[in-house]
C-alpha cells in the first residue's frame, strides 16, 4: 500500500529511512528536500527526449519509450543504492509534482515490501511550504540577536562557539557559500537562491522559538542571494551585540579564514579591480603591488582601514535595533569565554540561556 502525506515538518521528515527525489539531477541540483537522496528514474537526457516525442510526435510513444528508461533505471536503482536497505526500510518519493515519476517508483518499492509514502505535491508543494514561510508571512517568531562588528572581528568563528555551548545559532554566510564581502566568494561558488533558501528554513523550524536565535548582522544579500523577506524583517530591527578586535588580530584572523588570498593571486588582483571606483587608481595599484609581492598582512590592513571600516561606519547609521553592549575578541584559539560573556549580555537583557 502507498500512503501519502502532506506534513514537511522537519519531526515528519525525520521519520522517514530516506527522502528520495526522483527528479533528474539538474532539477535536483537547483533545489530540493534538504536531506534527500537524488535517484533520478529519468536523467536530463532521457526527460528532455521523453517529452520531445510527447510534443512532437505522440503522447502514446513519449509513454511507452518513458515507461522503458523509467523502469531500467529504477533497476539500476534497486541493484545500487537500495540493494543493501533492510526490511523495514521507510522511504518517502516525490517528484515536481507527485505524478508519474514519483508514483512509478513508489509501485516498484511498495512491491518489494517496503511501506513506502509519496509527497502530495511533490516538490512544488514543498516549495510553497518554503516561500509561504520565507516571503509572504510576517518576521519570524524567534528573538533574534545580531552579531555586530567590522571585518575581521571573528563574527562567524564567535558564531560557531555559541552554537558549541548550546546557543541557537545560524551561519547564513556559511548556508550561502559566500562571506559576504567582495573578497568573500568560497569554493564550489553559492547555491541557487531556492536551494538557499530551502536550507535555511530547514535550520529554522528545528530552532526553539522561545529561545534567542544568533546570527550574523548582514546587508540584505549575501553574494548573489537574498536574505527572505520574512527574516530579513525579523532581522532589521533586532537587538546587536558589538564585537571588537585590535587591528592585529583583525587581520590574522582574515588570514587566516580568508584562504585562498594567498592561494589564487589573479582571483586577488580581480576583487582588487572590482573595488568601488572612490577607491583612487593610485591606491587600487597600491594594493596590486603589495598583492603581486605577496605582502599580504599590509594589504589587508590597508584595505580594512580605507575600504572596510569606512562601509562599516556607514551601515551603523542604518541598523535600528538596540544595541546590548560590547564584547572584546582577544583573538586567542578559544572563543567559548567571549561566547559565554555574549550569552550572559544576552540573558541579562531579556533572553534565557540555554538550559
Amino acid at each position: 500500500m502507498i500512503r501519502a502525506t502532506s506534513d514537511l515538518s522537519p519531526a515528519a521528515r525525520d521519520g522517514f529511512s530516506a527522502i528520495i527525489d526522483v527528479r533528474s539531477p539538474s532539477e535536483f541540483a537547483e533545489d530540493h528536500v534538504p536531506g534527500a537522496i537524488n535517484l533520478p528514474v529519468l536523467d536530463d537526457a532521457e526527460r528532455a527526449e521523453v517529452g520531445t516525442l510527447y510534443v512532437q510526435t505522440s503522447r502514446f510513444l513519449a509513454r511507452r519509450v518513458g515507461a522503458a528508461k523509467v523502469a531500467r533505471n529504477i533497476a539500476r536503482h534497486l541493484d545500487g543504492a537500495l540493494a543493501d536497505r533492510p526490511r523495514d526500510f521507510r522511504p518517502l518519493v516525490y517528484c515536481w509534482r507527485g505524478g508519474m515519476r514519483s508514483n512509478a517508483m513508489a509501485t516498484v518499492l511498495g512491491q518489494v515490501g517496503w511501506p513506502v509514502t509519496v509527497l502530495e505535491g511533490g516538490y512544488r508543494s514543498w516549495r510553497r511550504h518554503v516561500v509561504g514561510r520565507l516571503h509572504t508571512a510576517g518576521p519570524l517568531l524567534n528573538p533574534i540577536r545580531l552579531l555586530d562588528g567590522p571585518t575581521g572581528v571573528g563574527k562567524t568563528a564567535l558564531l560557531e562557539a555559541l552554537a558549541s555551548i548550546g546557543e541557537q545559532a545560524i551561519d547564513l554566510e556559511g548556508l550561502a557559500g559566500h562571506r559576504g564581502s567582495l573578497f568573500g566568494a568560497t569554493a564550489g561558488g553559492q547555491p541557487s537562491q531556492k536551494l538557499f533558501e530551502s536550507h535555511l528554513l530547514d535550520r529554522l523550524d528545528r530552532m526553539d522559538p522561545a529561545r534567542p536565535l544568533f546570527l550574523e548582522a548582514e546587508s540584505s544579500r549575501i553574494g548573489q542571494l537574498s536574505i527572505p523577506q520574512a527574516l530579513w524583517l525579523a532581522m532589521a530591527d533586532a537587538p546587536r551585540i558589538r564585537l571588537a578586535a585590535t587591528p592585529e588580530t583583525r587581520v590574522r584572523h582574515i588570514l587566516t579564514h580568508y584562504g585562498w588570498i594567498a592561494s589564487d593571486p589573479a582571483a586577488l588582483a580581480d576583487a582588487i579591480a572590482r573595488l568601488p571606483s572612490h577607491h583612487s587608481k593610485t591606491r587600487k595599484a597600491e594594493w596590486q603591488a603589495q598583492a603581486t609581492a605577496g605582502e599580504l598582512e599590509l594589504l589587508v590592513a590597508g584595505l580594512i582601514e580605507a575600504h572596510y571600516d569606512p562601509a562599516y561606519a556607514r551601515s551603523m547609521g542604518r541598523r535600528a535595533g538596540d544595541l546590548l553592549g560590547t564584547v572584546a575578541l582577544s583573538g586567542d584559539s578559544s572563543l567559548e569565554p567571549a561566547a559565554r560573556s555574549v550569552a550572559r549580555l544576552v540573558a541579562e537583557t531579556g533572553g534565557p540561556l540555554h538550559g
